[in-house]
């Protein structure tokens, strides 16, 4: 067996008396990854255990309710209608109808990670379709090589237009692309010199954007000779992301990236994103094998990560949706587009080249105020025009029966993980009493969405 695939930090993880597969691992899982789940899903995975319940994910097969006949036909349909309404919001519920309702949820988390590492906001692009085109090339990519995407992103026309390659030429180079490309993209800050971005802008001297697809003009192109990273030669833009992509520092920038995404801060310690970066470099940068790597691990369901990471405003407005089996009665995507702006992650419009900073950053006192107030739009129904009352009694009969003390368990169960009898005795107590059960479930599910272990998964 190949050493990198026995990573000693990264330890496949085997159910113990210290951390059983039980539902608040379940439920991590789900959160941490896949924007939740519903309670079928939650209780498959709890019935088959970890190795399946990681394989559905990783193979697109994990939702086993409300996904669309003809998703990806009827996703199409909405991307290009988004398009050529040229309504940028209408693009957001877009992306928000793919992550909600996908079937392969993974490849829409992994999208936005994309999303946030190769920055790109329709503030400066202004064109839809080419931002449209940028994120299905991410998603097409998202578990690939990185070397195949970094091939495809890198000839991207929104990319190239929002780091002014169009005015890089020869005699008069712009450097935005190239330094974005080696801080950002690949090698990290600390791992090239200004020497070697400015020779490396003079090697993309060509790539520009003409008609809204890629163009490389050889007589805009730099013929001479340029040394980057100590290699030496008559280089291109294709020659430059070879040699990048042979540089060691590019797989720790990409387990970094890979462990900001599904761990919570100080979990990965230096030792840790050394052997695996380690074994990204044996496996040719492949993204599915350090995300396959990542999920099975000790290290990932270890009670140190559970809840360890500020709850993302996707995830805090997906995870919702899907535990209340909100397929049922559809929320309004375009509304959903209102509320995660609100929340502060304006899609399609990251704030600056290093993308969202995440963690702690995603609560301000006006973002915990649109998820407070977000909460009681779900629990209210009006997610949706007309509003559209929720029968959460209805969702949560069909599996824990007619109790209302029950059916308020099952809700925090399916939404954290489970809690405390006495935590759960406090939410039902401060449910108003005459209330029949919907009312109540609906004045749970505001509470449990404002406290503070809902800003956290």
């Amino acid at each position: 067996m190949n050493k990198a695939d026995t990573l000693s930090v990264w330890t496949a993880y085997v159910p113990s008396a210290d951390a059983p597969w039980n539902l608040r691992r379940v439920v991590h899982l789900h959160r941490r990854v896949v924007f939740g789940a519903c309670w079928s899903e939650i209780q498959q995975d709890l019935a088959e255990g970890p190795e399946s319940a990681v394989s559905r994910i990783m193979n697109g097969t994990v939702r086993a309710e409300g996904v669309p006949e003809g998703f990806e036909q009827l996703a199409g349909v909405i991307g290009a209608a988004a398009v050529d309404s040229g309504s940028v919001e209408r693009l957001k519920a877009w992306w928000l109808y793919r992550c909600l309702f996908s079937p392969h949820p993974l490849e829409e988390r992994l999208t936005l990670m994309w999303h946030n590492h190769f920055a790109t906001s329709n503030l400066k692009v202004n064109d839809l379709r080419l931002m449209k085109q940028q994120n299905d090339t991410l998603r097409k990519h998202a578990l690939s090589p990185f070397g195949v995407m970094l091939r495809d992103i890198v000839h991207d026309p929104a990319l190239l237009e929002w780091l002014d390659a169009t005015s890089n030429r020869v005699g008069k180079p712009n450097e935005n692309l190239a330094r974005e490309l080696m801080e950002l993209f690949t090698l990290g800050i600390g791992n090239y010199s200004e020497d070697d971005v400015k020779e490396a802008a003079k090697a993309l001297t060509g790539w520009t954007v003409r008609q809204n697809e890629f163009r490389n003009l050889e007589s805009l192109h730099d013929e001479g000779e340029k040394t980057i990273l100590s290699r030496t030669g008559n280089f291109d833009g294709d020659d430059l992301i070879d040699i990048l992509i042979d540089e060691p520092a590019v797989a720790r920038r990409l387990a970094w990236r890979l462990t900001n995404e599904f761990f919570g801060t100080g979990v990965v310690d230096d030792s840790a994103l050394s052997e695996l970066a380690e074994g990204l470099r044996t496996h040719n940068l492949d993204i599915h094998w350090g995300t396959q790597m990542i999920l099975r691990s000790q290290l990932f369901f270890s009670n140190t990560n559970i809840n360890s990471r500020v709850c993302d405003p996707v995830t805090f407005l997906i995870a919702p949706l899907r535990a209340i089996e909100c397929w049922r009665k559809p929320p309004g995507t375009l509304i959903l587009a209102e509320w995660i702006e609100r929340m502060g992650q304006d899609l399609f419009s990251p704030p600056n080249v290093g993308g969202w900073a995440g963690g702690k950053n995603w609560l301000s006192t006006r973002t915990v105020v649109a998820r407070a107030n977000y909460a009681s739009a779900l629990a209210e129904g009006r997610l949706a025009n007309p509003i559209q009352p929720l029968d959460l009694q209805k969702v949560f009969e069909r599996h824990v029966g007619a109790d209302r003390h029950q059916q308020i368990r099952a809700l925090d169960q399916i939404l954290f993980g489970g809690s405390t009898e006495e935590a759960i005795l406090n939410i039902d107590g401060a449910v108003e009493k005459s209330s029949d059960i919907n009312s109540a479930l609906r004045q749970a599910t505001t509470l449990l969405l404002t406290q503070t272990k809902a800003q956290l998964h």
